[in-house]
């Protein structure tokens, strides 16, 4: 009798399992039919402009994954910050647009968001030959393979604001949140379409990295900023934020990793 009884208990506890995902789709689901409050919609309307650039299907599309990433997503206020729905909205709805048009799990790996009321300050070490020395860093953002990110609302705020200077914090660290997804951030987020995918994104992100390094070197004006060059996760980042802000200027300047960008997140801010 008491062999039955465990067999019954760990059937039902694998059923629980396997039914995990099914559920995680319905409860989603149900979030993403829900009316988007009117509240929400005035702090789109004010603090993220380009939302009312885009095209009636992605905006419908965008509300309804803030929904999802709001309920799923804890925001911690630090510093004495109090987080309020108007944080938590306009920090969702950039995080969310590189969410658009793709097969989602709104970021697996993340299971909190951190806001400062301003830059914050972090401990960093660095080695000069043999020897170790701290520094402390005032940063703007953060992003952790170990399932936080951690944002500045002050820069979170302009990156909002600001939507065409190709300079945005939040899409910059849910770009890494993304990298991150299939190991260390390396700048090859994972693509799909097998190896021919892969190697074309390499080559056309890797040329534009050496592109830009060179540059540079020349003191040459670049549309990227400098700290792309730092290595391929940051440009990867850095190119994420041009392209949602500055599509024009990059599919100019660079065609091939403007398409390869285009692929990637599934949409054209050039149609906006």
């Amino acid at each position: 009798m008491y062999f039955v009884i465990a067999a019954v208990a760990v059937l039902l506890l694998v059923l629980w399992l396997v039914s995990g995902p099914v559920r995680t789709a319905w409860r989603r689901q149900r979030l993403r039919s829900q009316p988007f409050p009117a509240e929400w919609r005035e702090i789109l309307r004010r603090r993220v402009p380009y939302f009312r650039q885009m095209p009636v299907d992605l905006q419908l599309q965008l509300k309804q994954h803030i929904q999802v990433f709001m309920a799923e997503k804890p925001f911690i206020g630090c510093a004495g910050l109090v987080v309020t729905d108007e944080i938590r909205v306009t920090i969702a709805a950039q995080a969310c647009l590189l969410l658009l048009n793709r097969r989602t799990g709104y970021y697996p790996q993340l299971r909190q968001v951190l806001v400062y009321p301003a830059a914050f300050l972090v401990q960093r070490s660095q080695y000069d030959g043999a020897v170790q020395h701290e520094q402390r860093h005032a940063l703007a953002g953060e992003s952790w393979s170990q399932g936080q990110v951690i944002l500045s609302w002050d820069d979170a705020l302009q990156g909002a604001s600001a939507a065409g200077d190709g300079r945005n914090v939040v899409i910059h660290e849910f770009a890494h949140q993304l990298d991150q997804e299939n190991g260390d951030a390396n700048g090859a987020p994972y693509l799909g379409g097998g190896a021919a995918r892969l190697q074309r994104w390499s080559r056309v992100l890797g040329d534009a990295f050496a592109q830009l390094q060179a540059q540079l070197q020349r003191g040459e004006p670049t549309l990227l900023d400098g700290y792309a060059a730092t290595n391929p996760a940051e440009f990867f980042a850095v190119v994420s934020e041009v392209f949602f802000e500055q599509a024009p200027e990059l599919a100019q300047a660079h065609p091939a990793l403007y398409a390869e960008l285009r692929a990637f997140y599934r949409v054209d801010p050039l149609s906006w």
